[in-house]
């Protein structure tokens, strides 16, 4: 066995791809950019008792601002909330959502996890992929759309779904996706399964911050019908579920004790009289009605 010492080296690698730090990445913002920063960070902040529990939605304002998460972002969250770097990027990148890299106007994910994919999932992925004239980042050259795969998305009644900018478009085939995607680089309106008409990346980034989205229909809940297919299957064949198990105190009796009954000794017991004590004060909550 070899005493030699063997070393091994920690961390990203330089020229891994999508490095927050690189050369290019936007380092510092102007102040003119900082101060508009500022105001909606300090909006952002007071929502929360403690402010570093902001930082989550501070990435996704500083995604908004640069369509990715660059050193200027990290830099800008960890003075707003008095943490290291360190401790913003390790945040950044846990989380997928935030982008490393230039991401196109209009994020295209194709669910490729187990039901999406025996629904076709991995063939809308192929047939985007030699559809859309990607570079190496996996965006077209006019920028309008980034191609990625993602998790799944809690849609399975509607596999297979492909998400735009975190919009659901469910049921669909390898034609249908590029339809969509067609539509969205040639600037034609798209409206997803449910919820309101698109919007950039860049805006959804900063309805993901916490501030509100004022398009007609982004409430609108979800069609519910394969959602609700197995309950309705079920009430139609008079199935139910089965009873609860009996608990352990209830298949349990406490055996009867065979010991001689003893009765203990009678002793005195001085009367005593107890200081009166005035009930407590109920004071009145100090919640409004509205907080309550």
């Amino acid at each position: 066995m070899s005493s030699e010492p063997v070393f091994l080296e920690f961390g990203q690698k330089p020229d891994e791809p999508g490095a927050i730090v690189r050369p290019g990445a936007r380092q510092a913002y102007p102040d003119e950019v900082r101060e508009r920063l500022a105001t909606d960070a300090g909006e952002m902040v007071a929502r929360y008792p403690q402010d570093r529990s902001a930082l989550l939605p501070l990435l996704h304002l500083v995604q908004a601002e640069d369509g990715h998460i660059t050193p200027a972002g990290i830099e800008f969250c960890a003075q707003v909330l008095d943490l290291t770097a360190a401790e913003v990027m390790g945040v950044a990148t846990f989380y997928s959502m935030y982008r490393r890299t230039p991401t196109g106007d209009y994020l295209v994910g194709v669910c490729t996890n187990t039901l999406c994919a025996v629904m076709g999932g991995d063939e809308i992925f192929a047939s985007l992929a030699e559809h859309l004239d990607l570079d190496g980042s996996g965006t077209t050259d006019d920028g309008r759309v980034t191609l990625e795969h993602i998790e799944c998305n809690a849609a399975c009644d509607y596999a297979p779904v492909v998400m735009v900018n975190w919009e659901f478009f469910d049921d669909q085939t390898p034609a249908s996706a590029r339809r969509v995607v067609d539509d969205l680089r040639s600037g034609r309106p798209v409206t997803p399964s449910r919820g309101a008409p698109m919007c950039t990346f860049r805006e959804t980034a900063r309805i993901l911050a916490g501030f509100p989205d004022t398009r007609p229909g982004a409430n609108d809940g979800p069609p519910g019908g394969p959602t609700l297919a197995g309950l309705r299957a079920a009430r139609e064949g008079g199935m139910q579920a089965p009873a609860p198990a009996p608990t352990f105190d209830s298949e349990v009796t406490a055996p009867e004790s065979t010991a001689p009954e003893t009765t203990a000794p009678e002793t005195a017991v001085p009367e005593t009289t107890a200081p009166a004590t005035a009930a407590p004060e109920t004071q009145p909550s100090a919640r409004s009605d509205e907080e309550a």
